[in-house]
Parts: structure tokens; C-alpha cells; sequence
């Protein structure tokens, strides 16, 4: 991951995302990258919302982190909608798969349709069944729409806000908040 950046992280539990990214955070009128956590739990308070406004005034790319799905009776899919009406429009690479128990345990990637699953603590990547691509055809088509409007380079223009489940328990997604990351220059 990139040191040469800085990176602000706002919201519940932006310590552990931090550890967990080995971070150092810098307040947001310093940094280069926005982390939003959005907890499924807590929702979104009036400070962030404030924050988030602050980041858009000055465009600095942003990523929203939905967590504590496995907490809460609102879903990363819940929680995104959420997100989209009191912040804007987010997008989602990524959809969260759950186990027979309801407990969220891989992504499925709407770019290339394979399965990230988190389910034994080691990230195993395989490929997505026929009913998996058909249900997630619409999606698929809603996230390609919001990359054709803002360019390829609208995540580090700071005009398309990615939204990442991050479950701290499994990591689930914090992978992919990394990946992220690197898309940033160090200079901007």
C-alpha cells in the first residue's frame, strides 16, 4: 500500500480500519483519501455527513466502508442505499453473498462475476455459477452505468464513491479498501 499518500478516516471504528490497514490517519483537511465507515448499526451521524460535505467541497476522493453488517438487521445492500440518499449516489463493485445462516461470507465482483470467499478465513477466489451471474445481471449494468458517467478516472477525481463491506472479524473487504487505496497518486 502506498505511504506516500494521506489518508483521513472518519467515522465509528476508523481506529481498528486503521490498524487493520496499518495506517496513520491525518484529520481531512490534510489528506489526500477519504475513508467514510458507515456502520449498519449506528447509521450515519451529522458529523460525518458534515465531513463528507467538506470532502466533496475540496473533491478529495472518497470510499464508503459499510460496517458492522454482521451486527445489524440492515445489510451491506441496505446500508448502501442508505448511503447513496444521505451522502450521494455510491457505487458498489462488489456484492456481499451470505452463508445458509445469513452470515455474510464472500463478494462476488460485478467485473469479472468471481466469488471472493471469505468463509475460512482464507480468501479463496472462484468462479461464479450461472444463477450467481443472472442475479446479479442488474447490478451489473447499474455499476458499468456509473463508471461510463463519471470516466475512468472519476474515483481519483473524487466524482464516484466507491462503497466496500468491511467485516472485521474476516476482513472480508478490506482487500479490496487497499486496492483502492493504491488507485491514489501520490501527488495530487
Amino acid at each position: 500500500m502506498s505511504d506516500l499518500i494521506s489518508v483521513a478516516i472518519v467515522g465509528k471504528s476508523s481506529q481498528d480500519l486503521a490498524t487493520s490497514l496499518n495506517l496513520s490517519p491525518v484529520p481531512l483537511e490534510e489528506s489526500d483519501l477519504a475513508i467514510f465507515i458507515v456502520s449498519a448499526v449506528d447509521g450515519i451521524v451529522r458529523a460525518d455527513i458534515d465531513s463528507w460535505q467538506f470532502a466533496r467541497d475540496m473533491y478529495i476522493p472518497s470510499i464508503v466502508v459499510i460496517s458492522e453488517t454482521d451486527d445489524a438487521d440492515l445489510d451491506f445492500d441496505d446500508m448502501t442505499a442508505i448511503a447513496s440518499k444521505m451522502l450521494d449516489p455510491v457505487a458498489s463493485k462488489y456484492l456481499v453473498l451470505h452463508s445458509d445462516t445469513g452470515a455474510p461470507t464472500a463478494l462476488i465482483d460485478l467485473t469479472t462475476l468471481k466469488i471472493l470467499d471469505y468463509s475460512t478465513g482464507v480468501v479463496a477466489i472462484i468462479e461464479s455459477d450461472d444463477e450467481h451471474k443472472e442475479l446479479v445481471g442488474e447490478y451489473v449494468l447499474e455499476y458499468q452505468e456509473l463508471l461510463e458517467q463519471s470516466g475512468d478516472d472519476g474515483f481519483t477525481r473524487g466524482l464516484l464513491f466507491p462503497a466496500l463491506p468491511w467485516l472485521k472479524a474476516s476482513n472480508l473487504g478490506l482487500d479490496q479498501i487497499k486496492e483502492l487505496i493504491n488507485q491514489i497518486p501520490a501527488a495530487r
